[in-house]
């Protein structure tokens, strides 16, 4: 304080703002199971836990700690480094269990009196003038409904899948798959397990040549392409994504496959009803159709399904039971993938027989989904610089916080992905062997 004037100086003020701060922290970290550094705006760094901090968790602005204690949502964590009010050095995962933490932290009456009036002595509004603005994908939240009308789900799939396919290409595998990798070893490569689960997929099926395949969610092309030039079948693949229909349509000239595969821009309710196939995937996809719409999937699958052909379908369930809000999608859906919806396995397989679809196989491939995200993640990181040709600095802590926040949430086991392979009722021949035991032979060509 100016002792002549009796104004407060700025930095008095900055100080007494780091003061308040740091109480906030640490009351909020109490119970912390790890040790962390904590650095605040005027740049001093202060240690929480007995050992050597994993990592630092920085503030740029005392108005992140305010809308914490009084709104009580990690989501404004996640907010905060999108708009880098917040920062996250060192090992990111450990930072991440922070999420946990405040989920279980529980306070006394006391503490919660003292943290809310400390929260009022900082400021409500961010004071930094260089803080980003709020990007487009932060109010994707309020741009969707769940009706998942045809023309909501396009414009959900293009707000996902239409960033960039260079974007894309600087972290998927060179077959560019965008879902679960197969780890047949720890050891292999994210290009190897992708061929793995192409492969995995075309012989759970049964493929053979001549057959009839349709992909639901084809992305880029990567299965019909693979299991034309391997399995010798006719594959269609239909997409909501312009820019991944354009790709795969480039691909398969490129590949020579343009007698054996075609994509279209199609939904799955659209699909022909003179047009049947022996055998049909889909993959990473149903999590986008919604909840209500499910028993439509599972009919649409059945309509062009001849009778004992073979469905597998590959997607992510929760262990709640569906319509349960929980915060892992609020930030899905708010921050990258709009309208996406989880539900169990088994009301998932519960729906498919419904329909008609008998169930033959389910596995579990949680671990391996846990495994690919990670190495997304690396590579993203280590692309930094190339993604920011083709997205914001925002749009990039988006996918780098949302890919690693899944990775920990499949290793939790809080979410689950699984293969179901059903065939449709009306046949008396089975449809599959009596045993697995081909599914683990060496395959007769090349493919892998």
């Amino acid at each position: 304080m100016n002792s002549t004037t009796g104004v407060v100086s700025p930095s008095h003020t900055g100080s007494i703002q780091a003061d308040t701060a740091l109480r906030i922290l640490k009351c909020l970290l109490n119970g912390f199971r790890g040790s962390a550094a904590l650095r605040l705006w005027n740049d001093v760094t202060h240690h929480i836990g007995p050992t050597s901090p994993a990592f630092t968790l920085v503030i740029r602005d005392p108005s992140v700690l305010r809308n914490l204690v009084i709104r009580r949502s990690p989501l404004l964590l996640a907010d905060a480094y999108f708009r880098g009010l917040l920062d996250f050095e060192g090992d990111l995962y450990v930072a991440l269990r922070l999420k946990g933490h405040f989920e279980t932290l529980v306070l006394s009456l006391r503490e919660r009196c003292a943290l809310l009036l400390d929260a009022m002595r900082l400021p409500g509004k961010p004071l930094a003038t260089s803080a980003p603005s709020v990007p487009l994908a932060l109010s994707a939240e309020r741009s969707f409904s769940h009706r998942h009308s045809r023309q909501s789900d396009r414009a959900a799939i293009s707000f996902h899948y239409d960033v960039s396919n260079a974007f894309y290409k600087l972290w998927l595998d060179a077959q560019m798959v965008y879902s679960c990798a197969y780890f047949e070893s720890p050891d292999d490569t994210l290009e190897q397990a992708q061929r793995n689960k192409l492969d995995h997929i075309c012989r759970k099926l049964r493929l053979a040549p001549g057959e009839r395949f349709l992909d639901i969610g084809c992305g880029w092309g990567a299965l019909v392409c693979w299991a034309a030039r391997y399995y010798g079948v006719r594959a269609h693949g239909i997409t909501l994504s312009q820019q991944q229909y354009e790709y795969a349509r480039q691909r398969i000239a490129a590949e020579g496959l343009n007698n054996l595969v075609t994509v279209e821009l199609r939904d799955y309710r659209d699909l022909e009803d003179g047009t049947v196939y022996d055998k049909v995937a889909s993959v990473g996809m149903f999590e986008h159709v919604g909840l209500a719409n499910l028993p439509v999937y599972n009919a649409s699958v059945c309509r062009i399904l001849r009778p004992g052909g073979l469905f597998l379908n590959h997607g992510i369930t929760h262990q709640e039971d569906s319509g349960k809000p929980n915060v892992d999608m609020a930030f899905i859906n708010r921050y990258v993938f709009p309208d996406g919806e989880l539900d169990t396995v088994s009301n998932i397989q519960r729906g498919m027989e419904h329909a008609g679809l008998e169930i033959h196989d389910v596995e579990a491939l949680r671990p391996h989904y846990a495994r690919t995200l990670r190495h997304w993640v690396q590579r993203l990181e280590a692309s930094h610089d190339e993604a920011l040709q083709h997205i914001s600095e925002t749009g990039y802590r988006i996918w780098r916080l949302y890919m690693a926040a899944c990775a920990l949430e499949f290793e939790a086991g809080g979410t689950g992905i699984y293969q179901i392979l059903a065939s449709k009722r009306g046949t008396a021949t089975r449809p599959l062997p009596l045993t697995r035991r081909d599914l683990y032979q060496q395959p007769s060509q090349n493919a892998i």
